[in-house]
């Protein structure tokens, strides 16, 4: 049984949701509870198959979170990164390790069965995402509904989209300002990494091979027995496939230790550890290491914004009859 103060803290949070849904530009184009007629189960079963997929293998929340981001910041919320074929999204270098697609195409299969041409792969992926967030503990809230997917899928449009995880502060306060989404925005997002996995080669210029071949700290802002650390995970001549956790310490849970980290110099990316080095962020930083209802309250507003980026809603798009190619 849920206590009062749990009780309060969604009751809190759903609210911050709705008001940020209110201020947001495309209010007009989606809606709660869009499916209620055309396919009343539609949440229930993307929820279902992340509740499924995520039992058999823990890696799969972090993998749908990624694969909503890679999504939106190109093109928009359409689904353009799950398109196939030459010279698409999916295609490019930066978009190779991305996971989590069989994931959507089982939710799809089970949707076109049930409600066919009702659900697009769009609401699906950011459906995905948002539960994929509830599954290793993290907030549960309401997102609307109705977007459609696009039909252009171009790889040219990826790299000046994504953030690098070399990014200085200004070059992520940029990206994120082109996609509407504010400083606050970029901190609590950033929590994303709480989750999920990163290739080495991620966070390899943060170390230098020497004379005698062995890997050297050149980034002076990680704690030193976490570099160590780094270095014995990713030695030299490792696998291109080999991973490290993103959150060294609650690996699986959604929780705001990603922040206690980055207050611990263990962030695992240039581009984590510049929260905490910039004056402009440093405070959300350490105030969200301290207050997880407050990280999990701005996780909701910012979610909602993400999942609105450039959506694509009635006759812009399509609703795809497989999300791997457009109809």
């Amino acid at each position: 049984m849920a206590t009062s103060a749990s009780m309060e803290t969604k009751i809190t949070l759903l609210v911050a949701v709705l008001l940020a849904f209110a201020a947001s530009p495309s209010r007009a184009s989606l809606s709660f509870n869009f499916y209620a007629t055309s396919c009343p189960a539609a949440e229930f079963i993307v929820s279902n198959t992340v509740r499924s997929a995520s039992s058999s293998d823990p890696t799969i929340p972090g993998k749908l979170l990624r694969l909503l981001f890679h999504d939106c910041f190109v093109e928009g919320c359409d689904a353009s990164v799950l398109l196939q074929g030459n010279g698409t999204e999916r295609s490019d270098p930066a978009n190779t390790s991305l996971g989590g697609f069989s994931v959507i195409d089982s939710a799809k299969r089970e949707l076109e069965i049930f409600c066919p041409g009702a659900v697009s792969c769009a609401d699906i992926v950011a459906l995905a995402a948002r539960d994929a967030v509830v599954m290793p503990g993290g907030p549960a809230f309401p997102i609307p509904t109705g977007r459609r997917d696009g039909r252009i899928s171009n790889a040219a449009n990826v790299r000046p989209n994504i953030a690098d995880t070399s990014f200085t502060m200004n070059e992520m306060i940029k990206l994120f300002k082109s996609k509407g989404l504010s400083l606050d925005d970029l901190v609590t997002l950033s929590g994303a990494h709480t989750i999920g996995s990163a290739h080495c080669n991620a966070f390899s210029d943060r170390f230098r091979m020497n004379s005698k071949g062995k890997l050297t700290l050149i980034d002076k802002s990680l704690d030193s027995s976490y570099a160590e650390d780094l270095m014995k995970k990713c030695p030299l001549g490792s696998s291109a496939s080999k991973t490290v956790d993103n959150d060294p310490e609650t690996s699986f849970a959604f929780d705001n230790q990603y922040y206690s980290n980055l207050v611990a110099h263990k962030g695992l990316f240039q581009s984590d550890s510049v929260l905490l080095e910039d004056g402009r962020t440093r405070a959300k930083v350490e105030a969200f290491a301290t207050d997880q209802e407050s990280f999990f309250r701005s996780w909701g507003e910012s979610f909602l914004k993400l999942t609105a980026v450039r959506v694509k809603t009635d006759d812009e798009g399509e609703i795809r009859r497989s999300c791997s190619f457009a109809n």
